[in-house]
């Protein structure tokens, strides 16, 4: 399955050459995740910070063309793995049929002190029922 997270490209985004400053996909990209964590699994970023926190411990991204003001992109996100503690994602932002950019990052479940735990049993189940093809390192 694919959860798709609309983005329209806004002045802000944009550098005085009028495309996407590249670290601003990244934000695209946290906001993508947040969402399908809230909308798509039932637990929102802020339930999870109440207890813990589910920050990205890696992420790489190709940049193939670029994003202008006005522009509107899905950024089509993936489950990957799911590990005891980690959850691994791909993105695509497509604009048209034209691809912008794809990446993938890998997010670790961590407590309150900052060490990694193992998923909730309900975020797991969720993640389960939304993987498809994902890979489970159980």
């Amino acid at each position: 399955m694919t959860f798709v997270f609309p983005q329209d490209i806004l002045f802000k985004h944009c550098d005085p050459a009028g495309i996407v400053f590249f670290p601003r996909y990244f934000e695209m990209i946290n906001d993508c995740v947040e969402a399908f964590f809230g909308q798509e699994l039932g637990c929102s970023f802020v339930d999870i910070h109440k207890f813990g926190g589910i920050p990205t411990a890696e992420i790489s991204a190709k940049f193939s063309a670029p994003s202008r003001h006005g522009d509107r992109l899905e950024i089509r996100l993936k489950c990957t793995k799911i590990g005891n503690a980690s959850v691994g994602l791909v993105f695509d932002a497509i604009c048209g049929d034209e691809l912008r950019f794809a990446a993938k990052s890998a997010l670790v479940f961590v407590s309150k002190e900052g060490k990694p735990q193992r998923l909730p049993t309900a975020l797991r189940a969720a993640l389960e029922t939304f993987r498809g093809d994902v890979v489970s390192d159980e």
